[in-house]
């Protein structure tokens, strides 16, 4: 596959199929993505994989969590910016309008909306979760870094033939999923990632996800 063809395949996957993902592969991926790029060759980057009976458990305590603080705990950092606007907040209201569109979820279908966002702590039935930390005093240079990992991450899924959805939703429990996965008041949680097979057959993962043309997004000077 050709790193185009793993870029514009790539997408946030929400309905997987029922079929394991094997070691061999995820090692692989992940051997090759650790040479992604950082500054001063930091690596800032740690994960936790899970599967099997341990991801189940996981699920099981963070949907009973839900359940008595749905708008989260623990919050180690703002998911969305406070006071997101312009085109940035109409591009993030915009691909959460395709997705219920797609579903044919309308706007005051507030449960149906509420039990699709659910699926997010069932990884949306994906075997594997990889959870993403890294230490406290790491600024905005590591964490750029982190995203450049998790990027060469997602691309060579797709060249394995697998698929991901990356889920900052995670964050909304950031403490108690440290305590759940034991990582150290040392660091801080990011986020996780949904890995699997997707169900090419789900409405869900066939919407068009838009973008901004790159007249939008980039200046040119000089040319």
């Amino acid at each position: 596959m050709k790193t185009s063809e793993a870029i514009t395949s790539r997408r946030s996957i929400r309905q997987f199929i029922d079929k394991p993902v094997e070691s061999d592969k995820l090692r692989r991926v992940l051997e090759i993505a650790q040479r992604s790029p950082s500054g001063g060759n930091t690596q800032p980057w740690n994960a936790i994989i899970l599967t099997g009976e341990p991801l189940a458990e996981l699920t099981a305590k963070i949907k009973e969590k839900s359940k008595t603080a749905p708008m989260g705990e623990g919050h180690e950092y703002d998911i969305y910016p406070k006071g997101l606007e312009g085109r940035y907040e109409d591009q993030r209201r915009g691909v959460g309008k395709a997705m219920f569109d797609a579903l044919d979820l309308k706007r005051d279908d507030q449960m149906g909306r509420m039990m699709q966002m659910m699926k997010n702590w069932d990884s949306f039935d994906a075997p594997v979760q990889m959870f993403t930390y890294c230490p406290k005093y790491m600024g905005p240079p590591q964490w750029s870094d982190m995203g450049m990992w998790l990027q060469t991450v997602m691309l060579m899924l797709r060249e394995e033939g697998l698929d991901s959805c990356a889920q900052e939703i995670w964050a909304m429990y950031g403490t108690y999923m440290r305590e759940l996965l034991g990582i150290d008041d040392d660091h801080i949680f990011f986020c996780g990632m949904a890995i699997g097979y997707r169900d090419a057959d789900a409405v869900i993962n066939n919407f068009t996800v838009p973008r901004v043309s790159i007249d939008d997004a980039i200046e040119w000077r000089g040319f």
